[in-house]
């Protein structure tokens, strides 16, 4: 190394079957988000990327697994919110060779960003907004491919199925490799940490939006993933999970009680006060329930960012539902 320059990161990977890796994106947190690598015949792509500050480990990742840059085919992107999409463009530019994949409502959203990042900003301020995210880099319209339900793309011949799967987000996908009985959900499939995890397997709860979550087109995109049969889900928080029929179960289950705990609170007082309560309230018994190794402060305080997305997400849906 000659004087001045600067280390790659070291990233944290995690091994799964199948030609499968996970990359810790290091956003908020380790452990929060994870990119996921797929390799096959000499080729490689990408499920999501996280954001601009992720891009360094994706890069040292490929180095790791020795895969040259332009050896990637695809960014597979499930949606555009930024902490699975935000360093996409940045990304690109170190791939001469990759295609961006994205839900045709997604894709504008990726070419020109403005519109993006004006709704992030909202949600999380000025300052929050450009520590977590950074200048978001757009990506060339002639470098996107924009799907259908239903299309089908070949990895050096790993066909991968595109589903759209609305509820989280009207502009989510998800991508079935029927071969090896896998789905990379983005988080149609909810979210699932690690730290939660008990002898009776994983935890998992759903994740609203604070602008598009729909329980009812959720509740469906889940059951048309579990119409699959997968032996195995890859979400982006985090990584892969298996007892996929049982967490499909809960999920489903839990996005009903969700309504009901927002409906229940739609007159309170503090009506974000009260559904925060409900639904931390019915975390920490599910996770007692499940045996979760943490203590129930200790859950609420890994839950923290979700309990607050989540929040925003079923005020905004009891506000279209009552226009």
């Amino acid at each position: 190394m000659t004087q001045g320059s600067i280390a790659a990161p070291a990233p944290r990977l995690f091994r799964h079957p199948d030609g499968v890796t996970a990359v810790d994106t290091e956003y908020v947190h380790p452990g929060h988000a994870a990119a996921h690598i797929v390799q096959h015949g000499g080729r490689a792509a990408f499920v999501d990327v996280g954001t601009n500050d992720s891009v360094p480990y994706l890069l040292a990742a490929l180095d790791v697994l020795g895969i040259a840059r332009d050896e990637v085919d695809y960014l597979l992107l499930t949606h555009v919110h930024l902490d699975h999409a935000g360093g996409a463009g940045r990304l690109m530019r170190e791939l001469p060779n990759a295609t961006a994949v994205l839900h045709p409502r997604g894709a504008p959203h990726m070419i020109d960003p403005a519109k993006l990042i004006a709704g992030s900003r909202a949600v999380y301020g000025e300052e929050r907004f450009r520590r977590l995210y950074g200048d978001i880099v757009p990506i060339a319209a002639e470098r996107v491919q924009v799907t259908r339900d239903g299309d089908t793309l070949s990895l050096a011949g790993r066909q991968l199925e595109i589903l759209h799967t609305p509820g989280h987000a009207l502009h989510h996908q998800a991508f079935v490799d029927r071969a090896h009985a896998c789905i990379f959900t983005g988080d149609t499939f909810g979210i699932s940490y690690r730290e939660l995890d008990s002898p009776r397997g994983a935890f998992i709860i759903p994740t609203t939006t604070p602008t598009q979550f729909d329980p009812e087109q959720l509740i469906a995109s889940v059951d048309r993933l579990l119409s699959y049969a997968p032996v195995a889900m890859y979400l982006m928080h985090f990584s892969r999970v298996t007892d996929v029929a049982r967490l499909g179960e809960s999920l489903k289950g839990q996005i009903r009680e969700l309504v009901r705990i927002a409906e229940q609170s739609a007159a309170a007082p503090d009506r974000a006060a009260a559904i925060r309560a409900g639904m931390g309230g019915l975390w920490r018994e599910l996770a007692v329930r499940h045996g979760c190794p943490l203590s129930a402060q200790r859950v609420l305080a890994l839950l923290e960012g979700d309990l607050e997305l989540n929040t925003q997400g079923l005020m905004a849906w009891l506000d279209r539902r009552g226009r």
